[in-house]
């Protein structure tokens, strides 16, 4: 088939016709812009997600009544991260996609990933991410969600991936950390509640705040409030 041929037909598909539009814009930007969506989809966005994590155990730890619980909610947006890039596997080895670089000529590819794409490992790990730390603080999830967002256009950008191995990671993550919450839920807050009461509490729950020691009165103290103790009965 004619090269142009092939490109015109592609148009068509609004998979095809949305990754020629995402990945175009590699041969507009400099070339400094093009290495840093590389290193944020390759790594960057990655690392973010989990630093979000991190620093939402931190503040979390430190609530009063329901650090225990919510700590057991960010243990489990982890968990879910690692059970939706493990459920990646087979889903790529059945459905065997090709590389979008594969089957379509024309495109700008920045970054040569090995194996299928379908779907985006990267995008299910920081959806499954984003929705389990959304249920614990709206803040950090909704943070989280923008740089799953971020890391599906960079997937798309780099050529190494079309729109919809985005979808389908998004998916995949999302599904992932929504449709085993409870029964995970229930397994880490009750050991996050026994690892309150132990030599780790620290990381479940922050030392709570005591009040201050009372002062020891001096003898010339402890006299004057035992005149003044006289003189008003």
């Amino acid at each position: 088939m004619d090269p142009m041929a092939k490109v015109a037909g592609d148009t068509v598909n609004p998979d095809v016709s949305l990754l020629r539009g995402v990945n175009g814009l590699s041969g507009h930007a400099p070339r400094g812009v093009d290495r840093l969506v590389e290193w944020a989809g390759g790594y960057g966005l990655v690392a973010l997600a989990f630093v979000l994590a991190l620093w939402c155990w931190w503040r979390v730890a430190r609530r009063a009544e329901d650090a225990p619980a919510a700590v057991a909610g960010v243990l489990w947006s982890g968990l879910a991260a690692g059970i939706a890039m493990l459920l990646d596997l087979p889903i790529r080895a059945l459905v065997q996609r090709p590389r979008p670089y594969v089957d379509h000529d024309g495109l700008r590819v920045l970054v040569h990933d090995g194996g299928y794409s379908f779907v985006s490992v990267r995008g299910a790990v920081i959806a499954a991410l984003a929705v389990g730390l959304f249920t614990v603080d709206r803040r950090f999830g909704a943070i989280a969600l923008l740089a799953a967002l971020a890391e599906g256009f960079c997937d798309v950008y780099v050529g190494a991936y079309y729109p919809t191995d985005v979808i389908g990671g998004f998916a995949l993550g999302a599904a992932t950390a929504l449709l085993l919450t409870a029964p995970a839920l229930a397994l880490l807050t009750a050991l996050t509640r026994r690892l309150a009461r132990g030599r780790v509490a620290a990381l479940v729950r922050a030392t709570p705040r005591t009040a201050p020691a009372a002062r020891r009165l001096g003898p010339r103290e402890v006299g004057h409030r035992a005149a003044d103790k006289d003189l008003a009965a």
